[in-house]
């Protein structure tokens, strides 16, 4: 096992010296600014985003230290090979889908259970487990918007995934994790599951978000993460209809008179950009797809057109 007893393999490690990690962590709240992003229901989500220099060593933390520590092979985001299309894939199909949401995920993830788990005590010396913590921290909790965040979160999770995986298992029941996203799928009655996981979560000191809890049968739309599984993956028909919409202007009016009306703040680059990437993720999703593929190479056609435009 991999240890960091003596300060010098760490620095070693994280390429940083001893002057520059002790001189961010003794006052990291300067380090960051807030973000405001908004969300789809209307209201915004409040980041913290670490200025380069605190990113950069967050960066080598994530890189290097944290994968040393086991995650639940339930948690499906922040990991090696996971997606929200693996996180809604094995709930393909089922006759009841449970979608359950922890209130306040990041803002509960404190100090103290960031210095126990993620930097634990038979692999690191006390003075550089409370290094690490005070350098994955603000004001005292996992912040949104750090790149050490995501990991943190689910090795803090790993007994719970895993307490709740195998209750589940036992009960025939498929059970996902995706950030504070946790999705249950089967045939079985949802009371006894809900019950089961708050119980739990309180034991970590987390909460449901009641608000959020939706429980979906056959018949309904059954969509999880952005993926609708009631018989196969699909991407919902209103994400793929704005596509198809802009791309029809698009191509009758031309780029520049489309976002002249809809996004005139956006350069076409830019623009050009994202539609290309929500293009792309209809693909991950449903890969043979050919109107989408069409409208790809579209889209890729008047980038190589803007490209050339600039170089003259």
């Amino acid at each position: 096992m991999i240890v960091y007893r003596e300060f010098s393999s760490l620095s070693t490690d994280l390429g940083f010296s001893r002057k520059a990690l002790y001189g961010v962590s003794y006052n990291t709240s300067r380090h960051y600014r807030p973000v405001s992003i908004p969300k789809g229901n209307g209201d915004f989500r409040q980041l913290h985003v670490p200025d380069d220099f605190l990113k950069a060593i967050q960066k080598q933390i994530a890189c290097k230290l944290l994968p040393l520590e086991e995650i639940s092979p339930y948690a499906t985001a922040y990991r090696p090979g996971g997606s929200t299309k693996i996180n809604a894939a094995i709930h393909i199909g089922k006759p009841v889908v449970v979608k359950l949401d922890i209130r306040h995920f990041f803002d509960h993830i404190l100090y103290s259970m960031v210095k126990e788990k993620a930097f634990p005590a038979e692999r690191y010396s006390e003075s550089n487990r409370i290094l690490l913590s005070i350098l994955c921290v603000y004001n005292d909790c996992l912040p949104q918007g750090a790149p050490t965040s995501p990991a943190i979160s689910n090795i803090i999770m790993k007994d719970f995934d895993n307490a709740i995986g195998k209750w589940c298992v036992e009960r025939g029941i498929n059970y996902t994790r995706y950030c504070d996203d946790m999705t249950f799928s089967g045939d079985f009655e949802p009371s006894s599951l809900i019950s089961c996981v708050r119980t739990e979560l309180k034991k970590l000191g987390f909460f449901l978000n009641d608000k959020k809890t939706t429980i979906v049968r056959q018949g309904q739309r059954q969509q999880i993460t952005g993926i609708v599984v009631n018989k196969k993956l699909d991407i919902p028909s209103d994400y793929k209809r704005k596509i198809r919409q802009e791309i029809y202007y698009c191509e009758k009016f031309g780029v520049p008179s489309h976002l002249e009306i809809t996004a005139p703040d956006k350069s076409e680059k830019e623009y050009l950009a994202c539609l290309l990437g929500r293009i792309n993720y209809v693909l991950s999703v449903e890969r043979q797809n050919s109107l989408f593929k069409r409208y790809k190479a579209t889209v890729q056609g008047f980038i190589k057109t803007l490209s050339e435009g600039d170089a003259s």
